[in-house]
């Protein structure tokens, strides 16, 4: 009656195996350590890294061991402050030939890493890690959206040969018109490019005067577009670093908070977070003087003046062959030795390649580099913010054949290579960002963390268990075995997720070692029913699951449909909690209903019982 045939029992047995081997990776813990790569993206020679294994104990920095991966070496360290004391002294030793990067490396033998077996990841409270508070620009917001209303309504003006005089007055633009019969036609014009933007007029004989402002309802859409742009292009960023279960949401009005567990060293996450990087392809002005231009102080009509990273002055064509917005993909790779970034285009940026590549065979473009950096400056002693745009040219090269939507642009460092295809690939900002506050978590009050958290788990099961064991006798033993089950399965299946462990997330795993045993004791509590009604052991065992599967089915999904929608419409911690909750729901249904029941049967099953303790 209370038998499992073979292949459920086998299931069963293969599932806790599965999940004790995906957690075992967990007790073997973290070491400190530092990962040094060349900016020329070599690896590491065997005089080299003998080199810095001399310097270090010239340094008296001790160091567990050094190993190389991917190029890159990697040495551990048997606590944080020697890790944090060694890359001070690698970095002064290296001389920016390297990038040297914190970080935490498992302990995991190197069977597990060949199975790509690895412990939990860990959020910010207790891993440690970098937190920023960034302030979103939005009068730039505005202000880059009525620069882009004056190119498009010129356009459309020079296009209907229409002679006016066009400028951007604050948020406003005006448009003085020489002909007044011209009007109608700009007014429609003004309509094509925006039908919301609000026109006021006053006119002369001679000459008719437009104001054309944006709405306030324009204004309020802007402004959110440019928080929830920003907040998506930062998640890509985060999301090409490579964080674990980062925390990019709004704050407020204007401001965006990024947490980056895991990440020690701030300097890298910032860069790539708020930099506002783009490519422009343009030709070179090839009949003009670019020293004559630089010397008089303007460029030649139809040109820009630009210098070059040597410092030579360089003039390109205005208009621009390819822009950053018809960027497609972008990966760093290597040509001919050299770094270099592959880029890809949309059809729009592939045509206009094409075309410009036909035209202009044998003839150089330039690769203008355009980025916006923060600015502090004191005014009036107060601290002030501000957006500076600086444009370089990275690479010029002769057009040798026609190509459209891909190609790959030289003249980049390794790392340069790099930051500028995570870049390029994650979008641009649609507005500057600046940083008003940065926090870093270390590892100790992590730990910390861990410790008290590990603890509280520990005095919830040894709780639980005691009332089991004891209020419901054998039985309660059973129960305990799932609960361990239990618990193993749910680190099995956070690591194997890599869903990041935070204290909200401990705090569910709290409640699920609470929950596990609930259906235990609804269980147990159907067999007592069935043995007072006279039924025997075993048929009364066999009612037990039976009566009570449909109960804790239905408590069970209740549960699960609540940890969802926190999951969905949470954000941060809240998910966290969702995460640890919804996994064990499912954990604990399995133990309670199969595992326990698999052992129940081995145990009760196959003998015959007269009286039951329970």
């Amino acid at each position: 009656m209370n038998q499992y045939p073979l292949w459920k029992n086998l299931l069963v047995m293969a599932i806790v195996l599965a999940g004790l081997l995906l957690a075992i990776p967990n007790f073997y813990g973290e070491d400190p350590a530092l990962i040094v790569a060349k900016e020329n993206g070599v690896g590491f020679t065997e005089s080299e890294i003998e080199d810095i294994k001399v310097y270090l104990e010239e340094k008296e920095q001790s160091f567990s061991s050094i190993s190389t991966k991917n190029n890159q070496l990697l040495i551990r360290f048997s606590d944080v402050e020697s890790q944090i004391n060694a890359s001070d002294s690698i970095r002064s030793y290296l001389n920016r030939v390297a990038t040297v990067a914190l970080a935490f490396a498992p302990r995991t033998p190197n069977w597990m890493n060949k199975l790509d077996l690895n412990p939990m990841s860990l959020g910010l409270d207790l891993r440690g890690g970098v937190y920023f508070k960034f302030e979103v620009d939005l009068d730039a917001a505005i202000d880059q959206r009525i620069n882009q209303y004056v190119t498009d309504i010129n356009k459309s003006l020079i296009d209907q040969r229409i002679r006016r005089n066009i400028k951007k007055e604050g948020n406003r633009i005006r448009i003085e018109l020489s002909n007044p019969e011209d009007y109608t036609a700009t007014r429609r014009t003004i309509r094509d490019v925006d039908n919301l933007l609000r026109v006021t007029n006053s006119s002369n004989p001679s000459i008719t005067s437009m104001i054309v402002e944006m709405t306030e309802d324009q204004l309020k859409e802007r402004r959110d577009f440019a928080i929830q742009q920003n907040i998506l292009t930062m998640r890509n960023r985060v999301n090409e670093l490579g964080v674990a279960e980062p925390i990019v949401q709004r704050q407020g009005l204007d401001r965006i908070i990024v947490q980056l567990p895991g990440v020690q060293d701030p300097t890298q996450a910032e860069r790539i977070l708020g930099a506002t990087a783009t490519l422009e392809f343009r030709l070179v002005c090839e009949n003009e003087n670019a020293f004559e231009a630089e010397e008089k102080g303007r460029a030649p009509i139809g040109c820009d003046l630009f210098y070059e990273r040597s410092g030579n002055p360089v003039l390109l064509k205005k208009k621009a062959i390819v822009t950053g917005n018809q960027l497609v993909d972008a990966s760093q790779n290597f040509s001919q030795g050299r770094p270099a970034v592959s880029i890809r285009l949309d059809s729009k940026g592939s045509k206009s390649m094409l075309e410009t590549t036909k035209r202009n065979l044998n003839k150089p473009m330039a690769v203008l580099f355009i980025q916006q950096r923060q600015e502090t400056k004191e005014e009036n002693g107060v601290l002030v913010n501000s957006a500076v745009l600086e444009k370089e040219v990275i690479n010029i090269a002769t057009i040798r054949g026609v190509f459209s939507s891909q190609f790959e642009i030289t003249g980049v460092s390794v790392y340069e290579a790099n930051d500028l295809s995570i870049l390029l690939r994650a979008g641009a900002l649609a507005a500057p960002i600046f940083k008003v506050e940065e926090k870093t978590v270390g590892p100790s009050l992590g730990q910390d963390n861990i410790d008290k958290g590990f603890n509280a788990i520990l005095i919830g099961l040894a709780v639980v268990i005691f009332f089991m064991a004891f209020y419901y006798k054998g039985f309660g033993l059973i129960a305990n075995f799932g609960l361990l089950i239990n618990l193993v399965l749910i680190v099995g299946i956070l690591s194997l997720l890599q869903a990041s462990l935070t204290l909200p997330g401990i705090a569910g795993i709290v409640l699920t070692v609470g929950m596990a045993v609930d259906a235990n004791v609804l269980i147990f509590e159907r067999i007592r029913e069935e043995i007072r009604n006279g039924n025997s052991p075993q048929a009364s065992i066999t009612a037990g699951y039976q009566k009570a599967f449909a109960t804790i089915t239905d408590a069970n999904v209740t549960t699960l449909i609540a940890a969802l929608v926190l999951f969905t419409f949470g954000t941060g911690p809240i998910k966290g909690f969702a995460v640890t909750l919804s996994i064990g729901i499912i954990t604990s249904l399995f133990t309670a209903i199969l595992a326990s029941r698999a052992v129940v049967n081995i145990v009760y099953g196959q003998r015959t019982i007269k009286k039951l303790r329970i």
